[in-house]
């Protein structure tokens, strides 16, 4: 790892959300930021948002084609030499609709953000850190709840997510040799505008309809610092944040 002033992340689905807390958590402890999403005026709102520390440097980016991701790992190379931390966290859902409903379109959307944008920014990382002096570096994945149980009507996002454990599983041995270490994060009903339904009521396994506790998505921005900022010979592979009394444990 590098010295502290010249740690540098980059964070995916940056502009709202998980993304916006982990970005405002890093950039307070005095890393460089780099925020990559699809809206430039969401990146810009967090980076707004941001308080005393290094200015965050948005790069409007689609993760789910290779072409820009290479566009944006290029220009992390060019404004700062190297790179430290990776959260993979963008991520998008289907319609909660019966799988045979489901149009193969919003399958295929659902897959190409979730999976191959991980990938595809895993892979570039990867590549960086494997060849930056010093070398290595942090790879955290946003795995979600989802990567262990399904909510109902939710095979697109449930799919990709459980993939998204063993993309984990892969990169943390592949990058032994390279002093890569990548753990998972998943979060449960952290309090986000996607998670604002929880509030009003969603559906349960057993076909009833509940209201779900929500927590400070504050609290996932801390858990995912103290995740990047461990030395490279220790990992978190596997860390479950989530309110406390969601229905999770005993789902089913």
């Amino acid at each position: 790892m590098t010295s502290d002033s010249n740690r540098v992340a980059l964070i995916t689905g940056a502009g709202s959300g998980i993304g916006r807390a982990a970005a405002l958590a890093l950039q307070a402890d005095g890393w460089q930021v780099v925020l990559a999403g699809r809206r430039a005026e969401a990146l810009e709102e967090t980076a707004a948002a941001a308080t005393d520390g290094p200015a965050m440097l948005a790069v409007p980016t689609d993760v789910t084609k290779p072409e820009a991701v290479d566009t944006l790992f290029r220009t992390i190379v060019d404004r700062f030499g190297r790179l430290d931390f990776l959260f993979n966290n963008a991520g998008a859902g289907a319609r909660p609709v019966e799988v045979d409903e489901l149009p193969v379109e919003e399958w295929l959307a659902v897959v190409d953000v979730n999976l191959n944008g991980a990938f595809f920014c895993a892979r570039a990382a990867f590549g960086v850190m494997k060849r930056q002096q010093p070398k290595g570096g942090r790879i955290v994945n946003n795995g979600s709840i989802s990567a262990h149980v399904p909510r109902p009507w939710s095979s697109p996002y449930t799919a990709t997510k459980h993939a998204i454990t063993g993309l984990t599983r892969a990169l943390s041995l592949d990058g032994r040799p390279h002093d890569i270490a990548c753990g998972q994060i998943d979060i449960g009903n952290a309090s986000t505008p996607m998670t604002e339904r929880m509030t009003q009521g969603v559906p349960q396994a057993d076909g009833s309809t509940a209201v779900e506790p929500v927590f400070d998505v504050a609290h996932v921005g801390q858990t995912i610092l103290s995740m990047a900022n461990l030395p490279l010979d220790t990992n978190v592979q596997f860390v479950t944040i989530m309110a406390t009394k969601m229905p999770f444990i005993g789902r089913g």
